[in-house]
């Protein structure tokens, strides 16, 4: 077996950008064995064994060659059976309970991002699947359920290191739209005249900041400058 470029992360060092043996002793697919060795199916875009396409279903033969490939961003595959789903139409997002700062920021940048800090995974996976939204965790075994059609494992630790990587790696530039969303609640934020919230603004805003957003859900203020989170 060998895995390729960013798969390469869920594997030991030793099995790390190189072909390896891989013993196993029951019929499976290709699927159950590659997440078996830690790598999750979201993370996975093409799979070519003996040289030829194939998808998740896929039995594994004793003496198969087979490469695992991840998201192909700028290289056309499409005669090749990719097991990645179609990105969906619109990028929305659930978030697991590690990444409180990455969802906030994410709303901020105008998308619909679901975040608890108690959600169940269960209940991560029923959103994903049922709202059809991109699970974000830090969790590779959260991305292992079979209802999890679009996911991603985030690497970065930092939140905006983890906002800059998501951007960067699902090519979300052209879908930013600032000030859409409550980055509290995610609720959509409206234009607010000065008049209107003058009663709820500090002194030194009043006199220099002329344009302001509320959130229709939660009520929350925003404005240009050091007042946004």
């Amino acid at each position: 077996m060998r895995f390729y470029e960013e798969l390469n992360d869920f594997l030991p060092p030793a099995r790390r950008k190189v072909r390896f043996i891989h013993e196993f002793q029951r019929r499976a697919s290709i699927k159950d064995m590659i997440e078996a060795l830690g790598v999750p199916h979201t993370e996975i875009d093409l799979i070519l064994v003996n040289g030829q396409s194939v998808d998740f279903s896929h039995i594994v033969r004793d003496g198969d060659h087979i490469s695992v490939y991840p998201l192909f961003e700028a290289l056309d595959i499409q005669p090749l059976v990719r097991v990645r789903p179609h990105p969906l139409r619109v990028s929305r997002f659930v978030l697991d309970v590690h990444l409180g700062k990455l969802a906030r920021y994410l709303r901020l940048l105008g998308f619909d991002t679901l975040y608890r800090n108690d959600y169940e995974d269960a209940e991560l996976a029923r959103l994903a699947s049922t709202e059809r939204r991109i699970l974000l965790t830090r969790d590779r075994d959260l991305l292992k359920r079979a209802v999890v059609t679009h996911g991603y494992y985030v690497r970065a630790v930092e939140p905006r290191r983890q906002v800059e990587e998501v951007v960067a790696r699902l090519d979300l530039y052209r879908a930013i739209q600032p000030l859409q969303r409550c980055a509290r609640c995610n609720g959509l934020l409206a234009a607010a005249s000065k008049q209107r919230v003058w009663e709820r603004l500090p002194p030194e805003t009043r006199r220099y900041i002329e344009t302001f957003w509320e959130c229709g859900e939660c009520g929350h203020l925003y404005w240009e400058g050091s007042h946004m989170p």
